[in-house]
């Protein structure tokens, strides 16, 4: 359909809570979710969510099977969740680094729930229910944070631990 355009870190609409889808199998959330797909691929991003194209519903997409940005990570299934809810599994956190196709540039090292259980619906109002952990469930919080206004940088413990990505990785 058509890439979008990001919207970045700073703009007020991130930082709202999204609404809640109320109907299935619509002309407008197919073309949503189009747009939504078009755009993550086009930026070689791993999720993306309704609000970062501007549209404050609560959808989220990701899928991860090569990824330049993300070379190391094990796959994540090609996934659209409307309405999430999560639950964490266990006290278990680990850290991780993460970027923001809203946060171009730069990365934190951000400290999530190692594994997670995730329920909501697919576009067709299937329901979906997952238990995940790793990348999965990194990706799937990360996602589902910006349908509640949060962005990655609001996670962090220490600023220090959020740099450019030039300036973080550079070869020694």
């Amino acid at each position: 359909m058509a890439v979008r355009r990001v919207l970045k870190m700073g703009d007020p609409l991130l930082y709202r809570k999204a609404e809640p889808v109320k109907g299935f199998n619509t002309p407008e959330l197919d073309a949503l979710i189009a747009d939504m797909f078009d755009t993550m691929a086009a930026l070689n991003g791993a999720g993306l969510a309704a609000p970062q194209i501007g549209v404050s519903q609560r959808v989220a997409i990701f899928s991860v099977e090569s990824n330049p940005r993300y070379p190391d990570v094990e796959p994540v299934p090609t996934t659209v969740l409307i309405n999430p809810l999560l639950t964490p599994i266990g006290d278990e956190m680990e850290e991780g680094w993460e970027g923001c196709l809203s946060v171009p540039g730069l990365r934190g090292l951000v400290t999530r729930h190692k594994s997670l259980r995730y329920t909501g619906f697919d576009q067709h109002g299937t329901p979906l229910d997952r238990t995940v952990s790793g990348f999965h469930a990194r990706v799937v919080q990360h996602e589902c944070d910006h349908l509640d206004g949060i962005l990655y940088p609001m996670r962090l413990r220490d600023i220090r631990l959020l740099g450019f990505e030039d300036a973080l990785f550079q070869e020694l």
